[in-house]
């Protein structure tokens, strides 16, 4: 991607962004109330993705993946968010579960799990602990290395596509003597494990507030042996490779907000149009005309944040403010936006036959996963007075 800023996205960007918003028209808007509902897996879905490449997006073309850039990945994630969040997390979890296997592994590695996301299989990435969320160096999980391959112990919580993986990228303590001490960062490597390994199960998916359509659940290890050759980049690199993955990931999920405030925006133009009140459209009285302006111009806002970010990342320029001004503003905006677009619909918009009801319970999961809004605002304040 050149170096050169430009807001007019290139033909073959305009390509990307037209396909995945023709499959979130067709594909996801129309089937997202029946997931929602019935709390279902969207196989159906998520394998016409697959068809598509939609679950190996940043997967490179040298191992079978579509070979998308960052900004074209957040062009995606806008679109299909827009259709439901909780299916679009279904599709593009995958992505991140990849990450610490693109970013660490081998090449050996790359070629072998990026051909098996082409054939069709998912993974899931395996980090929260009941103990351990935004202080990732809490993980409990130990992997002790015995002869030619690791022993792993311990358990995995809000695992989003954990009942439908095939294999995991789990994050686990090679050095638990280092836990609790200075150097506990050194003490943390990534595995590759498979699903159908010896002593790995699998809970029920949570039932959650919203994105009913994204399977979420715990994931057991017990006594597990995984060759050594699982071993995804150097022992005791694990915590970087982490951190590494969610400056990658924070773009992408800050565009899935703004798809999802896009939605709440044009269903509020929609229904503004349509509702009358006093003898004029709502949008024509100026507590609710002006209410929409201020959604449409954070969701702006928000967008080319989610768009320098992924430019940033793209052109190689490391400052870790770009993907947490992202995410911690788009995640805020989201849930303001989707809050205003039920105050919008008034009674109607707390009713689940109206579609901003959903998306008021989905989008506040935003605020909290892949780092929650309060950990963006560490993360710039110690960025700003470093």
């Amino acid at each position: 991607m050149s170096a050169t800023i430009s807001f007019t996205l290139s033909e073959e960007q305009q390509m990307i962004q037209q396909l995945a918003r023709d499959f979130a028209r067709k594909e996801i808007a129309p089937v997202a109330e029946h997931y929602d509902k019935t709390h279902e897996y969207p196989w159906p879905v998520v394998k016409k993705a697959q068809e598509l490449g939609l679950t190996t997006m940043n997967i490179p073309e040298e191992y079978d993946g579509l070979g998308l850039s960052m900004f074209d990945e957040c062009l995606v994630n806008e679109e299909l968010a827009w259709g439901c969040s909780g299916i679009s997390t279904a599709i593009s979890v995958n992505s991140l579960g990849m990450l610490p296997i693109l970013l660490s592994g081998s090449e050996v590695q790359k070629q072998t799990y990026g051909g098996r996301m082409a054939n069709g299989e998912l993974c899931a990435y395996c980090v929260t602990e009941p103990e351990a969320g935004s202080d990732v160096s809490g993980i409990q999980t130990t992997a002790v290395k015995q002869g030619d391959h690791y022993v792993i112990n311990g358990s995995k919580t809000f695992i989003t596509g954990a009942t439908n993986a095939n294999f995991y990228t789990v994050l686990a303590y090679t050095d638990p003597e280092l836990r609790g001490t200075r150097s506990r960062y050194k003490g943390m490597s990534f595995f590759a494990v498979d699903r159908d390994s010896e002593g790995v199960s699998v809970g029920k998916p949570f039932d959650k507030m919203g994105q009913h359509a994204s399977d979420t659940a715990e994931v057991i290890f017990e006594n597990v042996k995984v060759p050594a050759a699982n071993l995804l980049g150097e022992e005791g690199k694990g915590f970087y490779t982490a951190m590494s993955v969610f400056d990658h990931s924070r773009p992408s999920v800050a565009a899935g907000a703004v798809g999802v405030a896009q939605r709440a925006l044009e269903e509020s133009i929609k229904y503004a149009k349509e509702r009358v009140s006093m003898s004029k459209p709502i949008w024509q009285h100026q507590a609710v005309g002006h209410k929409i302006a201020d959604m449409a111009m954070n969701i702006e806002a928000a967008r080319l944040l989610v768009w320098k970010s992924a430019w940033m990342e793209d052109n190689g320029i490391v400052d870790k403010r770009a993907a947490a001004y992202a995410k911690g503003f788009a995640a805020d905006m989201a849930m303001q936006v989707c809050t205003d677009a039920v105050q919008v619909f008034g009674g109607y918009g707390y009713m689940s036959e109206y579609p901003v009801e959903k998306l008021m319970r989905d989008i506040k999961i935003y605020q909290i996963y892949e780092g929650t809004s309060q950990i963006q605002r560490i993360i710039i304040t110690r960025e700003l007075f470093r």
